[in-house]
């Protein structure tokens, strides 16, 4: 590599630290609009790293679009499956239950629980749509802080979209590393339930009295219908049918992810498993579902079920604004090289393939914010290096590069923003919870996977 490339390399790489700064600066600090800041700083970036003008709102937009093609859909999908357990009771059956079964002083690790079962086939965001209803109850029903419940549940769904098969990002990491899945899923349990122990109930019960959250949530009543007294238990749903609505999606993602187990690739059946097991059509089939067992067999006409399902929308507008600005400068940080820079530059360093795996990643998640492209980044760089030194523990290399994978998620990442807004924090509450929350995972994970290398 020559001086100058060296030289351009590393103007790049400063370039998009001063951009990240700047973000955190105006935004929490001067209290900017996220999206607009976001979307200025994006296209600063770009002119400054030297992109040609004429392609800079081009690759802005595309990373817009293909975030949004995603995400946009998971979330209206998810709020009005979400709202449809709110308005029928279901939310408030589960909460009752988990209530009765763990009680009031436990109900931080039901939800620990809780997410990290439903989180283990389907990405973060789907996780959080479907479960933040059911916080949201709990927290109300037993007048716990929002935040003992919630973040609980956050720390259980990022643990299994970092660490676990059969989690698509943990999978990919698998297929790059050649490890066995049953010996990762294995490890990946040891490491990744007292990871979301500590990062999840013990840190919470710390931060919550610390964070003061606005009386008024605008998510919770828009979820929640807050002119609602008491309801009798006989009044609500049964517990099996609230479950089997929330879960579908989760079976059908499943039925997605083993097709070619249960079926032969390229056959009729083996397509209509990856059909379903898409997460917008299983969410969408689900919802469907919750229109009928939630909804026509709670009593409700079609005109309440329309109004339900459009009443719920408006808030979530916010939040898919900024998560498609999030994916724009994403765009703009691989089209100006800054992504291919952090690649080169790890290559450099002569770490153990452990650490590397974790550094590689850790700095693609703070550069582009997503733990799936920073895994499979990572993955697809480490991978032919450890292989090459005939590194014995494949199955760590991908419990380490899931950790880097999740570290210091911050404000160019879509879950900062959704918890941000579901829980109606400021931008630096939402540090001071989310981002420490995020790093915690993944430092234990790793300081985890090390021991276990050491004892292997």
């Amino acid at each position: 590599m020559t001086p100058d490339s060296m030289t351009a390399g590393s103007l790049l790489l400063a370039y998009a630290a001063i951009a990240i700064i700047a973000l955190v600066v105006l935004i929490a600090r001067y209290r900017l609009n996220p999206f607009i800041t976001l979307t200025l700083v994006s296209l600063g970036l770009a002119l400054v790293a030297g992109m040609p003008a004429g392609e800079i709102v081009a690759a802005y937009e595309q990373g817009v679009g293909r975030t949004l093609g995603h995400i946009a859909l998971i979330v209206a999908l998810g709020t009005m499956l979400g709202k449809m357990m709110a308005e029928s009771g279901g939310a408030e059956r589960i909460a009752r239950t988990l209530v009765a079964r763990f009680g009031t002083k436990n109900v931080h690790w039901a939800m620990m629980l809780v997410a990290f079962a439903i989180g283990l086939p389907i990405f973060f965001e789907v996780g959080f749509v479907l479960l933040i209803p059911i916080v949201l109850n709990v927290a109300r029903r037993t007048g716990t802080h929002l935040l003992l419940v919630g973040l609980p549940m956050v720390a259980g769904l990022s643990v299994v979209h970092g660490l676990v098969p059969p989690h698509p990002a943990a999978m990919l990491a698998v297929h790059e590393y050649q490890a066995d899945v049953g010996r990762t899923l294995f490890f990946a349990l040891l490491v990744g339930l007292p990871t979301a122990a500590l990062a999840g109930p013990v840190f919470a019960k710390f931060i919550a009295p610390r964070i003061v959250l606005p009386a008024h949530n605008p998510m919770e009543a828009a979820l929640l219908d807050e002119g609602h007294g008491q309801v009798p238990d006989a009044a609500l749903p049964g517990f099996g049918i609230t479950v089997a609505t929330l879960l579908m999606p989760v079976a059908l993602m499943l039925l997605g992810g083993w097709a070619d187990v249960l079926a032969a690739p390229g056959s009729a059946l083996n397509g209509a498993f990856r059909f379903i097991g898409n997460s917008v059509v299983a969410l969408l089939l689900a919802t469907l579902m919750s229109f009928v067992t939630l909804g026509l067999m709670r009593g409700f006409n079609r005109e309440q079920i329309l109004k339900f399902s459009q009443d719920c929308l408006a808030p979530t507008a916010a939040i898919t604004l900024l998560v498609g600005a999030g994916g724009g400068l994403n765009g703009i940080l691989v089209k100006t090289g800054v992504a291919a820079e952090i690649t080169a530059m790890s290559q450099r360093f002569e770490l153990s393939p452990l650490l590397m795996g974790w550094t590689v990643a850790a700095l693609m998640r703070i550069a582009t914010g997503s733990a799936t492209v920073a895994m499979s980044t990572a993955a697809g760089i480490v991978a032919p290096i450890a292989l090459a030194a005939g590194y014995p523990h494949p199955e760590l290399l991908v419990l380490a590069t899931g950790a880097g994978a999740l570290v210091l998620s911050h404000v160019n990442d879509g879950g900062f923003w959704l918890v941000k807004e579901y829980f109606n924090m400021s931008v630096a509450q939402t540090f001071r919870t989310w981002t420490v929350l995020e790093t915690l995972i993944s430092l234990v994970a790793l300081a985890l996977t090390a021991l276990l290398a050491v004892l292997l």
